[in-house]
């Protein structure tokens, strides 16, 4: 029997090559909110007169949004469609946005922090939605990796347009662009998207959101993989939240070289995604995700050793970067394993994976504010320690032998 064509398989190349832009740029949204203001911790610690701990609560009260809002904006994409729910959520986070740009103590900026991560989670969740919604199998990978490259652009760029803004303004400045990106964001859905969800589609299993719930997680593969996403982000996380005051207080670095920093760091994330989407036809994702989980590992082990043996900066960056390059190989191989199977549900285990992955890392990386930056020790071996936990769940939860192939 012949695989029946995907509806992206219509779109012109220049339809197809505006989607990967137009989705790429939703995605981006998330990260804009999270990255944007690192470089500003150490100035948000001393203007508001706050421990380190305390700046680095705001990052987890962003984080926990984010998972709350894709859970709400998953299954209101499945029933309602993909744009409208983007818009609403989106225009929360402009207002979150600008009501962070007014708060005067940390509490204030801290709900308004959670407020931005609930209305940003919109575009993450519709844009895997729609790839989901127009492709399948190795066309999906396809979109998935060249929709990352776009968006692996914003961790690039975010760290050091916020060190750049603070050249000319205030923090508060960093979150009027982000209300400034989300306005964006709103025009895009309004006359560029289309709505990829046709009304007869809409709903069509007659599942509510509980019992679609309920279907993803009585798939074993698909739990298992939650637990992989999620710890591989938190370490990640660990590493976003614990890097402003590790290389600006411990090194030295200014705002601008951190960001300078951050975005080279990025890049890994961007060459681990494009080489994973190259090398998946010829070796099944969940194999991939067996070599990436292990070579992280390894990584985070070695940040520990080489700071404790006081090898200085340099021991710290090299494995560093190339724990962030076995995140980007991991990051599509997770996303693609999980949203094969659940087209008919496609939002929802989009909000699911999401949710699980920025929960997960939002509880887990103020444990190295909790130990204290001053040393890379601590974010190693906290990363460490979540790439083991993401290694045991695909071993023993996925089972890697188990995986069916992509259709």
């Amino acid at each position: 029997m012949s695989t029946p064509p995907n509806p992206g398989d219509s779109l012109s190349r220049r339809r197809k090559f505006l989607y990967i832009l137009t989705l790429g740029a939703l995605t981006a949204l998330g990260p804009f909110t999270v990255d944007l203001y690192l470089p500003a911790f150490p100035a948000l610690e001393e203007n508001l007169g706050v421990s380190a701990a305390a700046v680095q609560l705001t990052l987890t009260g962003t984080t926990l949004g984010f998972a709350l809002g894709q859970l709400v904006v998953g299954p209101l994409s499945d029933k309602f469609g993909r744009r409208m729910p983007l818009i609403l959520a989106t225009a929360v986070h402009i207002t979150a946005s600008l009501g962070a740009a007014q708060s005067t103590d940390i509490a204030t900026l801290g709900l308004f922090r959670v407020l931005m991560g609930v209305g940003a989670a919109g575009g993450g969740v519709v844009a895997m939605a729609m790839v989901r919604d127009l492709f399948s199998g190795y066309a999906m990978v396809r979109m998935f990796s060249r929709m990352a490259l776009v968006n692996g652009l914003a961790p690039i760029l975010a760290p050091v347009i916020g060190s750049q803004l603070l050249l000319l303004m205030p923090w508060p400045g960093i979150f009027l662009f982000l209300a400034a990106y989300g306005t964006c964001v709103i025009i895009a859905a309004l006359f560029v998207i289309r709505e990829t969800l046709p009304p007869e589609l809409r709903g069509k299993t007659g599942l509510t959101a509980r019992q679609r719930y309920k279907v993803l997680f009585s798939d074993r593969i698909f739990v298992g993989l939650l637990l992989v996403g999620g710890m591989n982000f938190a370490g990640l996380f660990t590493y976003l939240s614990a890097s402003p005051f590790l290389f600006q207080n411990v090194y030295g670095f200014t705002p601008q070289q951190y960001g300078l920093l951050f975005g080279i760091n990025s890049l890994g994330i961007v060459a681990g995604v494009q080489t994973s989407a190259r090398i998946v036809r010829r070796v099944p994702p969940q194999w991939i995700l067996a070599c990436s989980t292990a070579w992280m590992f390894l990584m985070a082990v070695l940040i520990v050793i080489f700071d404790q043996l006081g090898f200085g900066l340099w021991g710290v960056l090299v494995p560093l970067w190339f724990y962030i390059l076995g995140a980007g190989f991991t990051f599509p191989t997770v996303q693609v394993l999980a949203l094969a199977k659940h087209g008919a549900q496609a939002g929802t285990a989009a909000s699911l994976l999401g949710a699980a992955t920025f929960m997960m890392a939002g509880l887990i990386s103020p444990v190295v504010g909790w130990l204290g930056v001053s040393s890379a020790t601590p974010m190693g071996a906290v990363q460490a320690a979540c790439i083991l936990m993401a290694a045991a769940a695909l071993w023993l939860i996925v089972r890697p032998s188990t995986v069916p192939p992509i259709q």
